[in-house]
């Protein structure tokens, strides 16, 4: 079986989240109105110390694309990095839920983006009805490179955004592995935002990704996009047990502590070939094509990151042995 660092999408199923959907497993009322789904609210409420709407779907690119949806109209544009996953990895799923809405791609190092380049690609608009006006802001935490927004780094950003009257998107794939690693609060790392993706799949859910809305009006709106979507699942309980189960104590940053402490053994062992900072679970690193030949002989699995690179990532139950292999491996390159 090979060592896997090709994605923390591969990783099992957590036990508990498994506990939680067979417990969920008995007679309730059906889509929104089973009382796993309606205490999604409370709970997001609690972990944010805000009123906010917590509503469950089943992928990212849903989660993501129904908040812009409520965010943009279809004439209206994003501004995000040119390495956003929904600019990278959604098929173009924004254009088809905004129903025509446009990317507006910025550039930034380790994938991010800066206050003043909001500032810049604004100004840079004219004001008429033959340009495409920005409606929205979408940031990544932890970036695609792994990188995290430090707390003050996302006010800034909320600020630019709010400035420009743009309403700001978090996805938060890896969220809990940007929380873990700024060892903040979760409204810090996300502060300012009008909705957030909260990921769950990549930290040992199954099928559930919570989409936290933190203006109603926009909650009211998504959850008629998402059932017009087709998103709307009767057996919504499911999900939201995986999304409660994943929130009881504190188990998505346990989750994510884990990864990260491998990601950051493996990025210790890479010295100085690392091409990012590592973060989060993700590390890049300088390699040839015969290194990672070499790599993949001795049963490790990751992702080519183009002709001189390699992306490994670590998961919440990445194995002591497997990491330490690696590690040894990398250093002997």
């Amino acid at each position: 079986m090979a060592m896997q660092f090709l994605s923390d999408n591969a990783a099992s199923v957590h036990p508990k989240l498994w506990e939680a959907m067979r417990a969920a497993d008995a007679p309730q009322a059906p889509y929104d109105n089973d009382a796993l789904s309606l205490a999604l609210d409370e709970a997001f409420s609690a972990l944010f110390g805000r009123p906010c709407t917590a509503i469950w779907t089943a992928t990212g690119t849903s989660a993501n694309c129904l908040a812009l949806a409520a965010m943009v109209p279809p004439h209206g544009g994003v501004l995000c990095h040119r390495e956003a996953h929904i600019e990278t990895d959604e098929c173009g799923a924004p254009g088809f839920y905004t129903h025509g809405a446009k990317l507006i791609l910025l550039e930034g190092e380790g994938a991010q983006i800066a206050p003043e380049t909001i500032d810049a690609a604004v100004t840079a608009i004219r004001k008429d009805v033959h340009q495409v006006q920005p409606q929205a802001v979408s940031v990544t935490q932890a970036s695609e490179y792994g990188r995290a927004y430090r707390p003050a780094e996302m006010a800034a950003l909320a600020a630019a955004a709010g400035k420009h009257g743009l309403s700001l998107h978090v996805d938060g794939a890896r969220f809990a592995n940007a929380v873990a690693f700024l060892g903040c609060t979760a409204w810090e790392a996300c502060q300012g935002a009008a909705a957030l993706s909260f990921g769950c799949v990549k930290n040992g859910g199954m099928s559930a990704e919570a989409l936290v809305l933190f203006d109603q009006e926009l909650a009211d709106v998504v959850r008629l996009r998402r059932k017009r979507a087709g998103h709307l699942q009767s057996k919504g309980r499911f999900m939201a047990a995986q999304v409660l189960a994943m929130l009881e104590d504190d188990l998505w940053l346990a989750n994510a502590r884990h990864a990260n402490m491998a990601a950051k053994e493996l990025a210790k062992a890479a010295a100085d070939r690392l091409l990012h900072p590592v973060e989060a679970n993700e590390v890049f690193l300088k390699t040839t094509a015969a290194e990672r030949e070499a790599l993949y002989a001795q049963g490790f699995s990751f992702y080519d990151w183009g002709p001189d690179a390699a992306r490994l990532v670590t998961a919440w139950n990445s194995r002591a042995e497997h990491v330490a292999a690696l590690a040894r491996a990398l250093a002997a390159l």
